[in-house]
């Protein structure tokens, strides 16, 4: 008897979108810049903040991708070319970080201050219905 995991159980039908899911989530957080914190900020209500110093609303994109939201930056180093550098510790990089949103799950807005983009997203509660099936006769 072989053991079932998660997405080929039975009694799961039209999961097997999860496994392909989880595995592209995890390749995409192999990189740790920039970091994040997801907080729960109200009972369908969440918030994704990233730690961006030194970047500007016009070095950021964020887009809706299907169902993944995605947050895209790099910097114009305009005016540094003239600049030496002794130590030079603040990342000015381009990055890409995904996130995977559920169905239901909106971007309500987004707000850069003091160095942190704020991502906030609202779960819509889907109203439950009954269906009933009709079964037809040969």
């Amino acid at each position: 008897m072989s053991k079932l995991t998660f997405p080929s159980h039975p009694l799961l039908l039209g999961f097997d979108q999860l496994e392909r899911l989880v595995e592209r989530t995890a390749r995409s957080s192999a990189d740790g810049y920039p970091p994040f914190n997801i907080e729960v900020t109200g009972e369908h209500s969440f918030r994704i903040t990233l730690a961006l110093a030194g970047f500007g609303e016009d070095d950021l994109s964020i887009t809706l991708e299907g169902r993944q939201l995605v947050v895209r930056g790099q910097q114009c180093d305009a005016g540094t070319e003239d600049r030496v550098f002794l130590h030079r510790g603040i990342a000015a990089r381009q990055f890409q970080r995904v996130f995977a949103l559920g169905d239901g799950v909106d971007v309500a807005r987004a707000q850069l201050s003091d160095g942190l983009l704020h991502i906030d997203l609202k779960r819509l509660e889907p109203e439950e219905t009954v269906q009933t099936i009709r079964i037809d006769r040969k």
